[in-house]
């Protein structure tokens, strides 16, 4: 799915159908506790840019062009990052961006299991480093997009930096590894009030724990009692639990019931994954990683998307509504909403202009 230059332009529709179109995908973030970095001169802001891996620099450059021909007033500061070399150095490098910046739109970066225990994921480091918490995606029903389920409405909210992501593993006696789960009650209790604040915030009614409080009764178990203890201060917002296994079924099946979810790490992973599968694929779904003073902004799944690299063939629409969100919380609105409006007009036509081997993406991106 491709969009044309005049589809992305200001002057797209009428402003009755983007209006419509705008209520479909309310994915404006104005999120507590975190306030953006203040503009530079000429009211200007300067954004860290790690393209990542895969199809991570192709979805960077289509971001670049659109904020180009539309004029956003933001400047990238491009840090590459080598997912091939087992050294911190450049990692390092991005976190110092970041903090310099203070906000960031990345790709993602590959984590390669042949590596030494003793390498860690970049992507970990770089949320824990920043103290990144809380995953924020928002999955709902698209415009044009067909898929099984109607009228989704979703926002997953992810503790982002502990649980089974701890790195800390290691081989007691040859042949039994352990991995440790680290489950604490500040981050515990941080999250599931993150998630309610959210969920007030955006007037919504309802949150879910997602746990396995059943079997590990230790630590599941006081994480479901910290969303239990921050539930009994927002008594105007329904609070339920529900075990992560039944809570895949109950996604597959009906949707529809959930309204804002919060879970552990690993439980994150694994329900965004099966959200954006719902609602079209990881290409349509953009998520944000926030902390009590940086932000950083990707797609939902964290995908490399390695076997389509190269080929211009990615779509670039969840890519594009991170740095939707990334404008939302750098308070450009204006910006934001020009460009969510284009997408969700070019989705909604019945005529959408794709690759082929005689028009290439570059080619599509550029037509008038």
């Amino acid at each position: 799915m491709w969009f044309t230059r005049s589809q992305l332009g200001l002057k797209l529709a009428k402003p009755a159908v983007l209006s419509f179109l705008s209520s479909l995908l309310l994915i404006t973030y104005k999120m507590p506790l975190l306030q953006p970095p203040p503009a530079k001169y000429g009211g200007r802001h300067t954004v860290t840019l790690i393209p990542g891996d895969g199809i991570g620099p192709e979805l960077l450059n289509h971001v670049r062009e659109v904020f180009r021909f539309s004029c956003v007033p933001v400047d990238f500061e491009v840090v590459h990052v080598n997912s091939a070399v087992e050294t911190e150095d450049d990692i390092n490098n991005a976190i110092t961006a970041i903090r310099r910046n203070g906000v960031a739109l990345k790709g993602n970066i590959e984590t390669k299991h042949t590596m030494a225990p003793s390498v860690k994921s970049r992507n970990n480091l770089l949320r824990t480093s920043l103290d990144l918490y809380a995953n924020v995606m928002h999955c709902q029903s698209l415009p044009g997009v067909q898929t099984r389920h109607k009228n989704i409405d979703i926002m997953i909210i992810r503790e982002n930096t502990e649980g089974e992501y701890s790195s800390l593993e290691h081989e007691s006696v040859s042949g039994v590894v352990e991995s440790l789960k680290i489950i604490t009650r500040n981050n515990s209790l941080r999250i599931a009030d993150y998630a309610f604040k959210l969920a007030r915030e955006k007037g919504r009614r309802r949150v879910t724990a997602v746990h396995k409080a059943n079997i590990m009764k230790l630590g599941d178990g006081l994480f479901l009692q910290c969303c239990r203890e921050v539930a009994s201060g927002y008594p105007d917002i329904t609070f339920d639990s529900m075990i992560v296994d039944n809570t895949t079924m109950q996604l597959v099946s009906k949707p529809q019931q959930f309204d804002v979810m919060v879970m552990p790490n690993l439980y994150g992973n694994v329900v965004s994954n099966v959200c954006a599968g719902l609602v079209g694929g990881p290409g349509l779904v953009p998520g944000a990683n926030y902390g009590h003073v940086y932000a950083v902004f990707e797609t939902a799944t964290r995908n490399t998307g390695k076997s389509i690299a190269n080929r211009n063939i990615a779509n670039p629409t969840a890519m594009l509504l991170a740095s939707c969100m990334m404008l939302d919380h750098l308070k450009l609105y204006d910006h934001a909403s020009s460009i969510r409006n284009a997408i969700l007009n070019t989705m909604n036509e019945t005529r959408v202009s794709l690759p082929s081997p005689v028009s290439p993406c570059w080619q599509v991106w550029r037509a008038s």
